[in-house]
């Protein structure tokens, strides 16, 4: 009995895994703890034997694991998975569903982060986690000291001028103890903003000293962030065939409505990986605006799309035109060659 294909449900504590032969036939079940898990699969099965997972937490971890130990290791998208669920959702059919998935000739499988790659990705996250708590705790400022008539600017540069203002004042009719825990939010503010901006000089320092982030930041629109976000994401880009390939995976191309002769071109899929999506439109988007103060083809190109359609249309075409260009400098290893921009 010798496993072709394994198929794992993994879980925090408790991993189910499935094996067939050469065949497709199910000769292996079992039901394992996480500390026993991958002895069993190890003595279970042969270094020629392809081990499957859900791409979900903590996936990344066990594949390199698996490789190390000389092994291919196949990650897949859930949303991939899912139609080869039969009947009811549980582990085990999971399991089943993935030995079933990876088996398909023209699957799409995602490839496996290094632990650089993991590393960036988790400081990209943590920084968007603190824009989020440093604006929603700006916006309780706001609305607390609304109730007693105070209104700052809608910026927040506007709002950390105001604060000390406001404390200071000892006529605009707040109250000792409202005064207090002003001071005290007003605190927790500061705490957010210091954060962020280390995190932001973390990212910078990534990116100064990374060789395949410098040659990307040559692109126009993509500074440290961009640059860091993408690498993380995508790695060397050799998971697809072309830069369309690469931005239909990140949700820049449109979407189809398409039956018989009837072809319909809709907006922008918005599949794939959100956070990556917004920081290149947000790039493109600084592009366009000060693409008329330009004459290069790629700055006539986009101001041309922003005249015919919209400045927004523009900046999600320079997003696209972007992500192309990224993935060609990142599969021959070259420098931005702005004459190959637009073709």
């Amino acid at each position: 009995m010798k496993l072709s294909r394994v198929g794992v449900d993994l879980a925090k504590n408790v991993y189910q895994l499935h094996g067939v032969d050469r065949h497709g036939k199910t000769v292996w079940k079992r039901r394992l703890r996480r500390a026993q898990w991958l002895q069993a699969l190890l003595d279970k099965t042969d270094l020629g034997c392809e081990i499957g997972m859900e791409a979900c937490t903590g996936a990344h971890h066990w594949a390199r694991e698996l490789q190390s130990r000389g092994y291919t290791v196949r990650l897949i998208a859930p949303q991939f998975v899912k139609p080869y669920v039969k009947s009811n959702k549980n582990d085990a059919n999971d399991a089943e569903a993935i030995c079933e998935a990876m088996s398909r000739p023209n699957m799409r499988f995602v490839t496996v982060k290094s632990v650089e790659q993991q590393d960036i990705q988790a400081t990209h996250r943590v920084r968007t986690e603190l824009k989020d708590h440093r604006n929603a705790k700006a916006n309780q400022i706001r609305g607390l000291v609304a109730e007693y008539g105070l209104v700052a600017a809608p910026s927040l540069l506007a709002l950390r001028r105001a604060i000390p203002e406001w404390l200071e004042d000892a006529e605009n009719g707040l109250t000792d103890d409202f005064r207090s825990l002003l001071h005290g939010l007003w605190d927790d503010l500061l705490t957010l903003e210091d954060r962020f901006k280390e995190l932001d000089k973390q990212i910078e320092t990534l990116a100064r000293n990374n060789e395949v982030t410098q040659r990307l930041q040559q692109l126009r629109g993509v500074g440290p962030i961009v640059a860091t976000a993408l690498v993380a994401t995508v790695g060397n880009g050799e998971q697809f065939k072309n830069g369309r390939q690469m931005a239909a995976s990140l949700g820049l191309t449109p979407r189809q409505s398409s039956s018989g002769d009837k072809r319909r071109l809709l907006g922008i899929s918005k599949r794939g990986d959100v956070y990556m999506r917004t920081q290149l439109i947000h790039g493109a988007r600084s592009v366009v605006s000060h693409a008329k103060h330009r004459d290069d083809p790629l700055s006539r190109w986009a101001t041309d799309i922003a005249k015919r359609r919209h400045p927004n249309v523009a900046a999600v075409a320079l997003a696209n035109k972007t992500a192309r260009m990224a993935w060609a400098m990142l599969q021959n290893e070259t420098d931005y060659d702005p004459s190959l921009a637009v073709g």
